[in-house]
């Protein structure tokens, strides 16, 4: 038998899927048996698969040993990663700042990954203990492609998590970019539909809609040109996939460096930027969150990044050329 106590990130919890989460290969069948049998039970009683676990509950589960994962081996201390930056933080989030080149969570490749860096920073701190029994884990709501700078927002508890994601699905961050394009591309805000090839994870643009495509709207606004260049900030009212490369590739205005929708030409005049020149420079938070969200103290915050890639290009490129 095992014993867990719910904690605050536990509390709102599904009681079947904590069940799953602290255990190991523990078929379904036999935890749809064991609620059945009272063999699992809260403070004591029996509990239904559904019901919601609530700070300080006591789960008590009456399952054989070999459905519990091994105690994990000690770890030597964690080191805070030095490149992990830190736009914002407090109790329930932190605004971290993602490099180009750095997955957000990790793939096959096992490479360097943003997420990783934050729970490693979080066990550092003593916010985090991966072999507390808990089943949450620090986790980033939105994310960024691996050649795309700038910030994400990342949840250091499960209510922050469950709130940042309803935030995210009703649209109620606003993300701005900078990136660096070719000529001038026309200001304002555009509608168009997109429709995306899984295969090739690439995404084409139409003017029309039809069977399959989404709606995409990314506004526009230029801050600078310089010789056949403008520094452009975009605001994002869709967040589709590829959706910002995409849609200023169909206007006329690729990004500089982008190797998959960008310009050959424009790229090959410029062979030292081998990175496409795009950065989500600012998010911000709706005045509308609603007054019982977790988040609701951030009504109204903008955060923004002093200093980028986009912006240390475009300052070198004007000096180069004034």
């Amino acid at each position: 038998m095992k014993q867990f106590t719910a904690g605050p990130n536990e509390a709102g919890v599904r009681l079947s899927r904590f069940v799953e989460k602290v255990t190991h290969n523990l078929p379904a069948s036999l935890m749809h048996k064991g609620f059945r049998n009272r063999r699992i039970k809260v403070n004591g009683k029996r509990a239904a698969e559904d019901y919601r676990l609530c700070e300080g509950d006591l789960v008590e589960l009456y399952l054989n040993d070999e459905f519990f994962p091994a105690a994990p081996a000690p770890k030597k201390p964690v080191s805070i990663p030095r490149r992990l930056q830190i736009v914002y933080e407090d109790e329930q989030i932190a605004l971290l700042y993602k490099p180009v080149h750095i997955l957000c969570h990790s793939d096959r490749t096992q490479d360097a990954n943003l997420v990783d860096w934050f729970v490693d920073y979080l066990i550092a701190k003593g916010e985090y203990q991966p072999a507390g029994g808990s089943p949450f884990r620090p986790a980033l709501c939105n994310r960024l492609d691996r050649g795309t700078e700038g910030i994400v927002l990342a949840a250091k508890t499960y209510t922050a998590l469950r709130d940042a994601t309803a935030l995210v699905r009703e649209d109620l961050l606003t993300k701005k970019y900078l990136c660096v394009v070719k000529g001038r591309p026309p200001e304002g805000v555009h509608t168009a539909y997109l429709l995306k090839d899984e295969a090739k994870n690439r995404v084409k643009i139409f003017r029309r809609p039809a069977q399959g495509r989404k709606e995409i709207i990314t506004g526009i606004r230029v801050l600078g040109s310089k010789a056949a260049l403008s520094l452009c900030e975009i605001t994002l009212f869709t967040g589709r996939t590829h959706q910002i490369r995409a849609h200023l590739a169909f206007l006329g205005s690729p990004l500089l460096g982008d190797r998959k929708y960008g310009d050959t030409e424009l790229n090959a005049a410029y062979p030292r930027q081998r990175d496409q020149l795009l950065c989500a420079f600012q998010l911000g938070f709706s005045d509308a969150i609603p007054a019982e969200s977790s988040l609701a103290y951030l009504c109204g915050q903008t955060f923004s990044l002093d200093r980028c890639e986009v912006l240390r290009f475009w300052e070198a490129f004007d000096a180069a050329d004034c």
